[in-house]
């Protein structure tokens, strides 16, 4: 697990390119923290990463968005999970339909979308009191992060 300080939204943008770079069709990436913690923010900066079609906007009302990617790479699939009351409307998404050829990122995932895949990276955002500043704590789990720790050549 490890934990980074970003004092501004465009150093948590700035994070979201550089973890890009570690994930590859197949990942699941689950966020949670706060509203207005970052969430979005950190999904755009992956979503720059992956060089894929814009904007990047929470997808609250809508509760999932997919987004190709503008140069063969993989298509980057963005959930807000807020309002889903449970496991039987994540199953109702037919998320596990594209897991494999996409990143998928699902915010407010936590606690239901972690049967999807028994690898993935749980990234938890928490706004320090006082400032503009995130703490992002990074955890991966599964085979796929113990070969691949997600903190690994990011600089």
């Amino acid at each position: 697990m490890t934990a980074e300080r970003l004092p501004t939204a465009e150093d948590m943008r700035a994070y979201g390119t550089r973890l890009a770079a570690r994930l590859r069709p197949g990942d699941l990436v689950v966020l949670s923290g706060a509203l207005g913690a970052g969430k979005t923010t950190l999904v755009q900066g992956i979503a720059e990463g992956l060089k894929v079609r814009g904007p990047i906007t929470s997808p609250t009302f809508v509760i999932a968005r997919v987004h190709p990617s503008l140069r063969q790479g993989p298509p980057l699939v963005h959930v807000d999970a807020y309002r889903l009351g449970g496991d039987l409307e994540v199953d109702d998404l037919d998320l596990d339909a594209s897991l494999e050829e996409s990143v998928t990122v699902v915010e407010w995932g936590e606690g239901l979308v972690e049967g999807l895949s028994e690898d993935r990276l749980e990234i938890h955002i928490d706004r320090e009191a006082g400032d503009d500043a995130r703490v992002v704590t990074v955890r991966g789990v599964g085979a796929r992060w113990a070969d691949t720790p997600p903190d690994r050549g990011q600089e």
